[in-house]
């Protein structure tokens, strides 16, 4: 009977010992690189006109999902393009394709259109 007490006082201490915390263990060095994904710009979408782009993404959505000042846009679903910044190529790909809740445009918006929006999204996220 003793040891029985014993050993539920020992097993008391030990649970009661951690407050109830879960401690987990933080890296200190990251060793390797991340792979940057690169993307290419089709000749078709290469020559979009930024002008006509503004147009296409305040009156297709865009401002819904997506931050971008020069657009007066204010969306959070979508990342904020002022802070990404996000290249041509990137850009056209993720019109094209879609990613995550960005459904993909290809189909939806001519050629013209989505390269006229990815020229806009690039020059006004670069200002």
């Amino acid at each position: 009977m003793l040891r029985r007490l014993a050993l539920l006082a020992v097993l008391a201490v030990l649970a009661s010992g951690c407050g109830g915390k879960v401690i987990s263990p933080t890296a200190e060095t990251v060793i390797g690189t991340v792979a940057q994904q690169t993307f290419t710009v089709p000749p078709a979408y290469a020559s979009g006109d930024p002008v006509a782009g503004k147009q296409v993404f305040t009156s297709k959505g865009c401002t819904a999902c997506h931050t971008l000042k020069d657009a007066g846009a204010t969306g959070t679903v979508g990342p904020d393009l002022d802070v990404t910044k996000p290249p041509l190529g990137k850009a056209i790909a993720r019109l094209l394709n879609g990613k995550n809740a960005m459904p993909a445009f290809k189909g939806v918006l001519t050629t013209t259109q989505i390269a006229d929006v990815a020229a806009y999204v690039v020059k006004a996220s670069q200002s």
